[in-house]
């Protein structure tokens, strides 16, 4: 189903494929530009580069259209579920399965398993049908499915205006000191390392924002909770790395370890508003095995 999206500019100087992406959860900035160069977004009514910077007050209108993909299959794959309703799924994703097909990985993945679980599950992109956000193949936890168009804007708007607010458990390599605080850099990707992300500069990346608290202190190790304010690709991985304290078992921005062959890094709560009632709604997801059992082992 095409989308379309409208905003105007409130400020000066922003580059249009940089203020989309920002302005539209879910695109990504290489995407805007393809939409550009296609002729899928206008300001003022005109096709315009995605280098020309935004003047304030200019009307910015995007077309998203239905993307031609692969056809979807529905697959009998177990689903962990937390919570459904007539509107959503709200499913605890297992480390090692893609939330979507993509090179690499055409089934098999979260959304085959949901169009086995609910083959009418629609909404957002046609070729990741429900899915709102997203998480690393290697990252378990709390995810939540759209089933139908209108409460994938409703929770797509929560997303897009931070409403909905997420708490992962991590274990990080070091003793993290302060206890408790906030990363504050932006994230972009990495020029030297096509398929990894980095802390850059504002003007190569988009705001990335982490808070954390620590739970406890063990052998070489940190426990902590980690709070994303906005949800950039491998947010919570890059700004730990950035700080000097990579997740554990994370082999693409820290040494890995011997103890877990994925990174530690659990979405452990999840609290939004139902599309239904506007009801406020918190979910939690206990750590996984694997996970427990690394603890133990740290602990005893």
């Amino acid at each position: 189903m095409e989308e379309r999206y409208s905003f105007s500019a409130s400020s000066a100087g922003l580059r249009l494929d940089k203020a989309v992406a920002g302005e539209i959860e879910g695109l990504s900035r290489s995407r805007v530009q393809k939409l550009i160069e296609g002729g899928f977004i206008l300001v003022n009514g005109v096709i315009s580069r995605a280098s020309y910077h935004l003047a304030e007050g200019d009307v910015v209108e995007v077309t998203v259209p239905e993307p031609e993909g692969p056809k979807l299959t529905a697959q009998k794959i177990p689903l962990s579920i937390i919570f459904e309703d007539g509107d959503i799924i709200v499913v605890d994703k297992p480390a090692g399965i893609s939330v979507h097909p993509g090179p690499g990985h055409p089934d098999a993945t979260l959304v085959n398993a949901v169009l086995g679980y609910n083959p009418e599950i629609s909404g957002g992109d046609a070729g990741r049908p429900g899915i709102v956000h997203r998480l690393d193949k290697d990252t378990s936890g709390l995810i939540i499915i759209a089933r139908n168009p209108k409460a994938h804007l409703y929770i797509a708007s929560q997303f897009k205006n931070r409403q909905v607010k997420k708490t992962y458990i991590a274990l990080v390599h070091g003793s993290l000191s302060p206890a408790s605080g906030f990363i504050d850099a932006p994230i972009g990707r990495d020029r030297s390392h096509r398929k990894r992300m980095a802390v850059t500069t504002p003007e190569n990346g988009r705001e990335a924002r982490t808070g954390y608290r620590v739970l406890e202190y063990l052998s070489g190790y940190t426990l902590l909770e980690a709070m994303p304010e906005t949800g950039r690709t491998h947010q919570i991985r890059v700004h730990m790395a950035a700080i000097g304290h990579p997740i554990a078992g994370d082999s693409t921005y820290g040494p890995g370890s011997d103890m877990i062959s994925r990174q530690f890094l659990h979405a452990h709560n999840i609290l939004f508003r139902l599309p239904s009632t506007g009801e406020e709604m918190k979910l939690s997801a206990p750590l996984p095995e694997d996970l427990e059992k690394v603890l133990e082992r740290l602990q005893s």
